[in-house]
């Protein structure tokens, strides 16, 4: 597993990135005043109301409230992850993406990802040039060819062979030691077993006698690849090792073709194999995906989720494939958010989708798909199968399965109306069955809680909001040591803008936000950066320090107010009868030079 990206890297590629290019690359940028413009990418307008701000690497829609840096803008735009997009963004400034060392794991050779792509890439080459030349390829094409797909398919997925030799990839790239080594990462070759008594090279090629299917990533770069046996022998399908550009929990066969066809389909199917990928593919049913032999896991379904709302998962019909359907659906419980639906289609044993659309065609399999048992249907069928709803403990015991399930997933309307079919199933309400566990926010994510509405920020809010557009303002404090007495929600924040502004006057809107990317707070303070102030640039100054004395005043007024409360009460102690009056007294003065 690679280790988290450090932080200072994301902030060195954030001054080298320039949003205006990795935006105006997608989306039409025109200049306007010192800013630029274009007509949303995010919702439908005539009329150009999204602006990106050089100045603050930040762009904003006036239209839509969509906002972000330049990360954030492939994130949503491209529907790519975090790491995902820092890559994209690293690979067009020409950097390299670096990794923490994960605790307990250890160092592993450094490589550079570029050279174990571009050895990746040529193995992939190979291989396809061996299904079009090598003379036992012919069985690898008749294979194909009963499987029913074409040659313009198989190119387009660049299907390719591995004949059955030792060392025929090893031979032709592994042409000396660095090679060789790159070749072993890249896992296309292994090492021999050192109990292994037979004479010969120390490596030699992993896939042999197999059609091979090369794995891309969300790129469309070559990353791994599988092999499928042809005649007899295990395994049936062999994939990759995991590498440093590999990592089969995360990744999905065909995902970077289907992601277009996904978005205009509205929904992503998931499927078992390669075959069933590609065939489906070459019926038209493009927005099929497969996971690589592992199960469905958390990282595929929000790729997916990313892409559409819908997902449908397609198994087959017997024991084995309902149980991988309780697992899919198991896992995806916690995504359930409102607004996405999950599907289940369940095929005639014997069949997979590979079978069944080439008997059918792909207009029979949309069909097919349009009928997949929605998540309410499966999950509550399934149970009430295993419990004797004629009886009341059978009735009681449904509700101690479903429970904790529907417990996992987000609250809102969807887990109320599975709540709700649970209630109609068992006669019992909501307040027999025991309401769902209520998460607590934690406390530093209590800043998103606060409006946004003009007028309505508070003085912490709107100290936090003109810092993020102007960090300038962060060098000319009046009075910085008080900052240090501010312990008001928000306050933390504030000073490690202020910090990171006093180690490097560079710094910008966006390197600000992407500095609390991994907080509970990020979100609000992206909404701060775009908040109007209309304030004028001669003024700005002022009324930033105006505002730091209001939060100091503030904070003065909520300690001489428990004070007054606690001498009411049980007295007080120390030096803070001394205190209460020095605060007094400040309010007194406050008072007096406004009224001047």
């Amino acid at each position: 597993m690679a280790g988290k990206i450090p932080n200072t890297f994301i902030d060195s590629l954030m001054a080298r990135v320039d949003i205006v290019d990795v935006i105006d690359s997608r989306v039409p940028l025109v200049r306007k005043g010192k800013e630029f413009q274009a007509c949303c990418p995010f919702h439908e307008e005539k009329t150009p109301s999204f602006t990106v701000s050089p100045s603050k690497q930040f762009y904003h829609c006036f239209g839509c409230g969509a906002h972000g840096t330049a990360i954030g803008f492939l994130m949503d735009y491209a529907n790519l992850g975090f790491v995902e997009a820092v890559e994209e963004l690293a690979e067009g400034v020409g950097l390299e993406v670096p990794r923490e060392k994960a605790v307990g794991h250890p160092t592993q050779p450094k490589e550079s990802p570029g050279r174990l792509l571009g050895v990746v890439d040529e193995a992939s080459n190979w291989f396809q040039q061996q299904l079009r030349t090598h003379p036992d390829a012919k069985k690898a094409i008749a294979y194909l060819k009963g499987r029913g797909l074409d040659g313009r398919t198989c190119a387009i997925f660049g299907v390719g062979f591995a004949p059955d030799g030792w060392d025929g990839l090893l031979v032709a790239l592994g042409t000396n030691d660095t090679r060789t080594q790159q070749l072993l990462r890249a896992g296309v070759v292994t090492r021999r077993d050192s109990g292994d008594s037979r004479k010969g090279r120390e490596f030699y090629d992993r896939f042999r006698g197999r059609i091979i299917f090369p794995i891309e990533d969300h790129r469309g770069r070559v990353v791994a690849f599988g092999g499928r046996i042809l005649g007899e022998g295990e395994p049936k399908y062999l994939n990759s090792p995991e590498t440093s550009l590999f990592h089969k929990g995360s990744e999905l066969y065909g995902l970077h073709r289907a992601r277009r066809a996904i978005g205009s389909e509205n929904r992503s199917i998931v499927v078992e194999g390669y075959m069933d990928v590609i065939s489906l593919a070459q019926f038209g049913v493009e927005n099929a995906v497969a996971t690589l032999g592992t199960a469905t896991s958390r990282t595929h379904l929000q790729r997916l989720f990313r892409l559409a709302p819908e997902i449908v998962f397609c198994f087959d019909g017997d024991r084995a494939g309902r149980d991988a359907a309780w697992k899919a659906m198991q896992v995806a419980l916690p995504e359930m958010q409102d607004g996405r639906q999950l599907g289940f289609l369940f095929l005639p044993d014997g069949e997979d989708p590979d079978t069944i659309v080439r008997e059918e065609g792909g207009e029979a399999f949309r069909a097919r798909v349009n009928e997949a048992l929605p998540l309410d249907k499966f999950l509550f069928d399934t149970l009430t199968t295993q419990v004797d709803m004629g009886r009341m403990d059978g009735k009681a015991r449904l509700v101690s399965m479903a429970r904790p399930l529907i417990n996992q997933m987000p609250a809102g309307a969807l887990q109320q109306m599975m709540l709700d079919r649970l209630s109609s199933l068992t006669g019992l309400s909501g307040e027999q069955m025991g309401k769902p566990p209520q998460t607590k926010v934690a406390p530093r994510q209590r800043l998103r809680s606060q409006p946004l509405e003009p007028g309505q920020l508070s003085p912490m809010a709107l100290a936090i909001s003109l810092l993020l557009q102007n960090p300038h303002l962060g060098t000319k404090i009046e009075n910085p040591e008080m900052l240090q007495q501010l312990e008001l929600e928000g306050a933390e924040h504030l000073r490690q803008m202020l910090q990171l502004i006093k180690q490097d006057e560079g710094f910008n809107t966006a390197r600000l936000l992407e500095h609390f990317r991994d907080s509970g707070v990020h979100s609000y303070l992206e909404k701060l950066a775009s908040y109007p102030t209309s304030i004028h640039s001669e003024a700005l100054h002022r009324h930033f320090n105006d505002t730091l004395e209001k939060l100091l005043a503030q904070q003065d007024e909520q300690r001489s107010l428990h004070l007054l409360e606690k001498s009411r009460g049980q007295g007080l102690e120390g030096g803070e009868k001394q205190e209460l009056l020095a605060l007094l007294d400040a309010k007194k003065q406050r008072i007096e030079q406004v009224s001047k």
